[in-house]
């Protein structure tokens, strides 16, 4: 059985109980020991190299984790047959916070070092923003700055006029070796501007963003080319289904079960085996292995982030899904889900709070001429909204869609909306017209600003360039959102809150619970984004004129209720 001290630690850890591993580490441990540790006439471990990049990167970064020193004794595991890695590819699948930027940072700086020994052995970062790209990179760039003993080029004070030069001359696009020539870099997603290198080393840094494996191709088009070519995959459970993630979380998990031969792969994933286990801080560790007890400095910190994080759930849903896709690495069900549960919705039909003195936030959302429009009137008192609605609609669409004409609709239907019972709820209007005329929008608002003082009205750009003159013309503020869906991940927070715990009033308006049932929340890489169920029939012009309100509703938060205002002045003495 081969042997070595950090392999051998961790694994007496586990054993003797002091780790928590989840299901897949188990699973790890067995398959080494099993297929690989027990191949003591194939491998070996490099006992030297492992030594060295450890104390290269406590020398100048930070302790190590037993979990990092694990891990990098396999970085310098190779084969007696050619003295090549036996893993070429590292699978780094753990919760935020665990540290896995900074193991990235310390293997890439060792890689490139005269320690590691191999000439222009060039590591490259890529992500798909410059930002993540750069987190890396930038670790390393400003330990060199700030430590002369590292830096090649000649800023030397006093403090260190008696130690040797350093070995590494950082730029802001790379940093270069002057022992091995070897380069650090970092790159963006943007594929075009690559032209194939000759790296070592590739790190693919929050890979769960890759939507295909395009990008991955086209970096790893030059390995090969450089002794000991390998490839680290850092990152946590994203938002994207059936990308590259996926498939090479499947490989991993066909590996772990001895489905599919490894291949050259070393998975360690870290995640939770239950949703359940959620609720127990004890069970964290299984997805952030930087948890183990007894916690370091830093452990403590992660995990008081994280219990003040899993707290405001109860007062803040809506970060449920990040909670546990990022911290916890687990996907609860269906990234699609409904914005608002039944009872949720039901919620909603109660009265509004006073109005009067309250002036509103107007929206309206014209998906099409042809079909529905919305308006709305967006209130807020204390904590609570409350949403005041008027839908038109064209005949010619409601009659082929729903039956109006149809006296069966005053009821509807398990698949017909009743639209003529809303339309005698006074909740919508049906025009017997070609296609909406705008000026029943304008009519509608002037009504409303005669009422509640309406000024400012947010809307979407389509058919704008039409109303936008009318409305300007009756002395409105038009608030322009040029791209409706680039808003959503900056308002779903607010909305799925105000759903949860009650804060939003319909009054008794079924029209808007309908609305509001016809959309879902889907996950997606740049945030929440609300979409229709169904793309004809089942409208959300109401919705989505609730979520232009949104947008602006914090320019409600200062207002002042002008009958509680009158109310305190009365009461003063004179």
């Amino acid at each position: 059985m081969l042997r070595t001290e950090h392999v051998d630690f961790y694994l007496e850890l586990f054993q003797e109980g002091y780790l928590v591993f989840n299901e897949k580490r188990v699973q790890l441990v067995e398959w080494l020991k099993r297929d690989i540790l027990s191949k003591d006439n194939e491998y070996y471990f490099d006992d030297q190299q492992i030594e060295d990049y450890i104390n290269f990167s406590e020398r100048w970064y930070y302790p190590l984790d037993d979990w990092e020193k694990f891990l990098a004794s396999f970085v310098f595991f190779y084969k007696r047959s050619n003295d090549t890695p036996v893993f070429r590819i590292f699978i780094l699948v753990m919760g935020r916070g665990a540290g896995k930027n900074g193991f990235i940072s310390t293997m890439a700086h060792f890689l490139a070092s005269s320690l590691h020994g191999i000439e222009e052995y060039d590591v490259s970062i890529v992500a798909n923003s410059e930002h993540q790209a750069k987190t890396s990179f930038e670790e390393i760039y400003n330990k060199i700055i700030k430590d002369p003993r590292l830096s090649a080029v000649n800023t030397r004070d006093t403090t260190f006029e008696d130690e040797p030069i350093g070995e590494f001359e950082p730029w802001k696009s790379k940093i270069i070796s002057q022992e091995t020539q070897s380069k650090i870099m970092y790159h963006t997603s943007n594929a075009k501007t690559k032209d194939g290198g000759r790296e070592g080393a590739l790190i693919f840094d929050e890979f769960h963003e890759y939507e295909n494996s395009e990008l991955v191709k086209v970096f790893t088009g030059g390995l090969g080319k450089k002794p000991n070519p390998r490839q680290f995959f850092i990152g946590t459970k994203g938002f994207i289904r059936e990308g590259y993630f996926d498939m090479l979380y499947d490989r991993a998990t066909n590996i772990l079960n001895g489905d599919a031969p490894f291949n050259g792969h070393f998975p360690f994933i870290c995640e939770l085996d239950d949703i359940k286990e959620m609720d127990s801080p004890d069970l964290w560790e299984k997805a952030n292995p930087t948890l183990q007890k007894p916690l370091t400095g830093r452990a403590e910190r992660l995990l008081q982030t994280m219990e003040d994080e899993y707290a405001d759930l109860t007062y803040e849903p809506s970060g449920r899904p990040m909670f546990v896709t990022k911290r916890m690495n687990v996907i609860e069900g269906d990234s699609e889900h409904s914005v608002a549960s039944r009872e949720e919705l039901l919620a909603t039909n109660r009265p509004f709070f006073d109005l009067d003195g309250l002036k509103p936030i107007g929206s309206l959302d014209y998906g099409s001429v042809r079909d529905f429009a919305a308006c709305g009137l967006l209130f807020k008192k204390g904590e609570e909204y409350a949403f005041k609605t008027h839908s038109f609609a064209i005949k010619h669409f409601v009659d082929i869609h729903y039956g109006y004409s149809n006296s069966a609709n005053a009821l509807g239907g398990s698949k017909k909306a009743p639209i003529k019972a809303w339309e005698k709820q006074g909740l919508m209007s049906v025009i017997d017209e070609p296609s909406l005329d705008p000026m029943h929008i304008v009519e509608w608002f002037v009504n409303a600003r005669e009422k509640y003082g309406v000024e400012r009205i947010v809307a979407d750009n389509f058919k704008l360039d039409i109303l936008r003159p009318l409305l300007e013309k009756e002395g409105f503020e038009v608030d322009l959102i040029k791209r409706p869906q680039s808003i959503h991940p900056l308002v779903a927070p607010r909305i799925e809150d105000g759903f949860a715990n009650n804060k939003i009033i319909f009054e008794d308006n079924p029209l808007m619970r309908w609305y509001t049932n016809n959309v879902y929340v889907k996950e997606t890489s740049n945030g929440k984004i609300f979409d229709k169920k169904e793309e004809v029939k089942r409208k959300t012009d109401g919705f989505q004129a609730l979520v232009h309100a949104m947008y602006r509703a914090n320019e409600l938060d200062d207002q002042t209720d002008l009958d509680e205002f009158f109310d305190m002045v009365s009461q003063l003495q004179y």
